[in-house]
């Protein structure tokens, strides 16, 4: 019985499946004192070692949702100065669930369940994301018609989208994919620039009340419905 090496090392909570191949690629793993290659399976009795150090057995799950303020990067790339890691400092190690950009605030899920990550970003599982959206001048019908319908950026068309109208500059969005800069090249495109994103929702999971800058646990119930959404 054997598993796969990027499976593995997102098992013990280090790091994503995602970010587990970067480092397997970047020549950082090892099997047994040879170096590790993508694809890559791991027996009983093999040692992995991630930098020369063992990896540790798994810790407690940990779920945390956190409003990320402007300013804060969503990487656990500690030579960026301004990554989420060092930002909150949290006793164990975590990484967030997707991206935000660096000039939006709002939600973001932090965890050490690999497991989990992979489930909620997987294209294919439509999962719902809510963002309130400012932009640089009045809202017109035409522009809510057509960012619905889904529009020609980065070389696809996104696919289609709820939008409410909440003030003259203002709207609601709920995105099912995660285009890079999504809204504001969609924005872009129909000759609106972006002043702020501020992401309300993943999945069922809420901003609610959470100050900028402040953490709190996911509740059994929140995770429970979670899970069975995935």
């Amino acid at each position: 019985m054997s598993t796969s090496l990027n499976k593995y090392i997102s098992q013990t909570g280090i790091c994503s499946r995602r970010e587990a191949d970067k480092w397997i690629e970047a020549g950082r793993v090892m099997i047994n004192d040879q170096p590790a290659q993508k694809g890559n399976r791991v027996a009983a009795g093999d040692v992995v070692t991630i930098d020369g150090e063992p990896l540790q057995a798994k810790p407690e799950s940990v779920y945390l949702a956190f409003h990320k303020p402007i300013g804060v990067t969503c990487t656990t790339d500690q030579r960026d100065p301004d990554n989420i890691i060092d930002y909150l400092k949290y006793p164990q190690r975590i990484f967030p669930v997707g991206r935000l950009d660096k000039g939006s605030s709002g939600l973001i899920l932090m965890t050490n369940d690999g497991d989990i990550v992979n489930l909620i970003l997987r294209e294919e599982g439509q999962h719902e994301k809510e963002y309130v959206v400012k932009v640089n001048k009045p809202i017109t019908n035409t522009f809510l018609k057509r960012m619905e319908g889904g529009l020609p950026i980065l070389g696809t068309k996104t696919k289609r989208c709820k939008l409410e109208r909440i003030g003259t500059q203002l709207f609601k969005i709920t995105l099912t994919q995660g285009l890079n800069r999504q809204i504001r090249r969609m924005c872009e495109f129909l000759g609106y620039k972006v002043h702020s994103i501020k992401r309300l929702r993943v999945m069922n999971i809420e901003l609610g009340r959470l100050e900028a800058g402040e953490i709190r646990e996911l509740t059994e119930a929140e995770l429970g419905e979670l899970r069975a959404r995935l």
